[in-house]
């Protein structure tokens, strides 16, 4: 089985830093694309940073120069380091895992139960 296991969340005042941290458990064979979404209340889930297998970043427009994606492959965990936190970062954070790979069992996608980042004015 495939979990997700995110930690990291809490509060924090505007301009401050967070670090997230997700750890992947199950099918560690597989490649996988790792990513962090966010869901505010009463918003639609939005994407904010991914990473390939190999290496390659992306970031959503409003987290671009603030948040910084990285991966420790020996630990099968993604991190999100986020600074100059906006109190419109408030949100509940997911990771997701997206699995590829030659075995038969490396598809599908997987999200974490997510963890709340709350920023103050």
């Amino acid at each position: 089985q495939v979990h997700l296991v995110e930690s990291g969340g809490g509060s924090v005042q505007a301009g401050g830093s967070l670090r997230l941290s997700c750890t992947a458990i199950g099918y560690t064979s597989c490649k996988n694309d790792l990513s962090w979404y966010r869901q505010a209340p009463g918003k639609e889930r939005e994407f904010v940073s991914t990473i390939a297998s190999y290496g390659s970043t992306s970031y959503a427009d409003f987290v671009k120069g603030r948040f910084t994606i990285s991966q420790d492959n020996a630990k099968n965990t993604v991190n999100l380091q986020m600074t100059s936190l906006k109190p419109e970062d408030t949100a509940k954070y997911y990771c997701k895992r997206d699995l590829y790979g030659g075995s038969w069992y490396c598809s599908g996608n997987y999200w974490g139960q997510g963890t709340q980042v709350t920023v103050s004015s």
